[in-house]
């Protein structure tokens, strides 16, 4: 083999040069990329547990990384780049979150808790004229992306743009919710194929199907947010509320109450934990203990104590500590890290004496429910019970007041009268303007947009309750419009209640700054206290959807008989019949000719050919008389 040139070899070695120099700029910008896993285990009150998965994936900007992925997914990089979205959040809920018992003040009930169905809200970075097209292209590219039915949304009787009510913005944002939307494991299949090790390895391991899905609680929630410095950072997080094993609670103690029932994650999800997924930066299990178990348990925060024991030691235990700078939780960490296949993990809890404690409330418990009966005219009332917060607050008095802010979205057929609005407060009538600091109302349009009622409501701290009332009237729909089951009631999507003087952030003093864990970065955000109210189910005025089915079967039967009679009667051969009759006649006379010829009787021949004459051309005749009577009947009556 004869050796190469000095100018082939020159290009052989620029060649594997430019490789090196790919590969390397390549592997710079997987670096960038990151991915890290968390879970947060939580003992509820009511002798439930809460587990929330927290999934985070960023990219840098474009320019940096190219469209070469790693880490990060291609699907959702180029629906970001296409549609331009600014912010994007979609949760798929099933249950609804007991604000009452599981708690309305702590960062995970106030981000995470969701109403049920389908709920899909985003920012835009495009003109006005282009979003509402934009928002349909998104609505479709999601329902293939999650098998669900997102692309109902694309509707414009389905959505809106709520200017403050919902989240503050310039009128780039479109929101829109499916209350009836079933969630189940097509939903959850897509959403994993998100993450790099799927469900294979790491936390997501633990995502043990019939465990999952026959909880209380169950929201996942996709949310992601762009901008031109920081790319591209996308959040998973699912929360389930599942129900431990009660044999081992229903032994009574000797003072009162029943313990709580013990458990450990083989017990809730049918599995340990073999380690961390190898490409997550971080992976940390967090147990976390509320303030009613820490003041009870007494002030040394010990993961073994008189009321309680944790099966593992845990690696660190974090305090964290509210925005009123009080204590309000504290963490007990795991670096998953630190175990393998060899030594698995399996948090658990047990607990030794009878405890009970409750849950941060927020201001108000917001509840809505229908009001009137009939088919015609109803109304809805929003109402505010008092859990006695600002009690609780330092340096607060009866004077003061809180202000809630209140979004709600009707469909067109709930033609809502908002100059109706009624406003009690501890049972007696009050001025909507001693209540009412601001409103923005959308009105609805018949089968082209919803109306969109927003408030700022401003309550005095000494109330203990207030109710709203708005009066509605039921409209119309065509036969078309109906759904499938039309007889169960129409939904009405859930009203958003918010609290902008109370934020829900928490602050952890004791960890270092190199420390990294996105989900505590998002407990320390300042986000508004809010809740979401029930679903309103209303019943509307539904045709007899077995009429139309009636009216076309007897129709196809009277056309069937009459032009079934008339092509009969069209279509037969007279001559071939009369002959045939004619030789049925004769042939019986044979046999009476024979004998009397054997007799030795004269017979006339003519009377012998001669037979009776068969009466086919009056039946026709008949026949085709009834049928044109017939017709003419029928005529006659379609047309009265």
């Amino acid at each position: 083999m004869s050796p190469l040139s000095p100018a082939r070899r020159l290009s052989v070695l620029s060649l594997l040069l430019l490789l090196l120099i790919l590969t390397a700029a390549s592997s710079a910008a997987a670096a960038e990329e990151e991915f890290t896993e968390e879970l947060l285990l939580r003992p509820l009150p009511d002798r439930k547990a809460l587990a929330h998965f927290h999934f985070r994936s960023s990219k840098p900007p474009t320019a940096a990384s190219g469209r070469h992925h790693h880490l990060f997914p291609k699907a959702i990089s180029q629906l970001v780049q296409k549609l331009h979205i600014s912010e994007l959040e979609l949760s798929f809920t099933q249950g609804r979150w007991n604000y009452e018992t599981w708690g309305g003040f702590d960062p995970l009930s106030t981000d995470n808790a969701k109403p049920p169905g389908v709920e899909l809200w985003a920012t835009f970075d495009l003109p006005f004229a282009d979003i509402d097209a934009t928002w349909k292209n998104l609505t479709h590219t999601l329902s293939g992306m999650f098998c669900a039915s997102i692309n109902f949304l694309e509707s414009s009787t389905a959505f809106s743009a709520p200017r403050w009510g919902f989240k503050l913005n310039e009128g780039k944002l479109r929101y829109g919710a499916l209350p009836r939307e079933a969630v189940c494991t097509e939903n959850l299949t897509p959403w994993l194929k998100l993450l790099p090790c799927r469900d294979k390895a790491g936390i997501a391991s633990l995502l043990y199907r019939p465990s999952i899905y026959k909880g209380y609680y169950h929201s996942q929630k996709l949310k992601l947010t762009s901008s031109q410095t920081r790319g591209i950072v996308l959040d998973h997080s699912l929360t389930v509320v599942l129900q431990p094993n009660m044999s081992k609670s229903t032994q009574l103690h000797s003072t009162d109450g029943k313990l709580q029932p013990s458990w450990s994650m083989e017990h809730l999800f049918n599995r340990k934990l073999l380690g961390k997924c190898l490409v997550s930066k971080s992976s940390r299990i967090f147990v976390e203990i509320e303030k009613g178990i820490l003041v009870k348990s007494g002030p040394e925060v010990s993961w073994s104590n008189k009321f309680f024991e944790l099966s593992t030691a845990p690696d660190r235990v974090l305090k964290e500590w509210d925005h009123l700078e009080v204590q309000s939780s504290s963490l007990y960490e795991y670096d998953l890290s630190n175990y393998n296949d060899d030594k698995p993990l399996d948090v658990g809890i047990t607990w030794k004496l009878p405890l009970v404690w409750s849950c941060f409330p927020a201001p108000y418990n917001a509840r809505r429910f229908l009001m009137g009966s009939g088919n015609e005219r109803g109304s809805i009332a929003l109402s505010f019970l008092s859990t006695d917060l600002h009690k609780q607050l330092p340096g607060s008095s009866n004077d003061c007041s809180i202000k809630a802010v209140v979004l709600q979205m009707f469909p067109w057929y709930v033609k809502v009268f908002y100059h109706s609005l009624q406003i009690f407060i501890d049972g007696s009538s009050k001025a909507v303007t001693e209540v009412l600091d601001m409103i923005h109302v959308t009105p609805s349009e018949d089968k082209l947009s919803p109306g969109t009622l927003e408030m700022l409501l401003r309550f005095p701290c000494s109330m203990q309750s207030a109710t709203l009332i708005l009066d509605f009237d039921k409209g119309f729909l065509h036969i078309d419009e109906y759904p499938p089951d039309a007889n169960q009631g129409f939904d009405i999507p859930s009203a958003l209640v918010s609290f902008p003087d109370f934020n829900s952030s928490r602050r952890y003093p004791e960890i270092d700054p190199m420390f990294v864990s996105p989900l505590l970065e998002n407990f320390k955000e300042d986000n508004v206290v809010k809740s979401y109210t029930e679903v309103l189910l209303v019943p509307l005025t539904t045709p007899d959807f077995s009429m139309p089915y009636n009216v076309i079967t007897f129709t196809c039967t009277v056309l069937a008989l009459y032009i079934g009679s008339l092509l009969n009667a069209l279509r037969r051969r007279i001559g071939e019949e009369e002959c045939r009759l004619r030789k049925a006649a004769v042939k019986p006379a044979l046999i009476p000719l024979l004998l009397a010829r054997l007799r030795g009787h004269k017979v006339d021949p003519s009377e012998s050919e001669s037979s009776p004459a068969s009466p086919v051309g009056l039946k026709l005749l008949v026949k085709v008389a009834l049928v044109a009577a017939v017709a003419v009947v029928f005529h006659y009556l379609s047309n009265s």
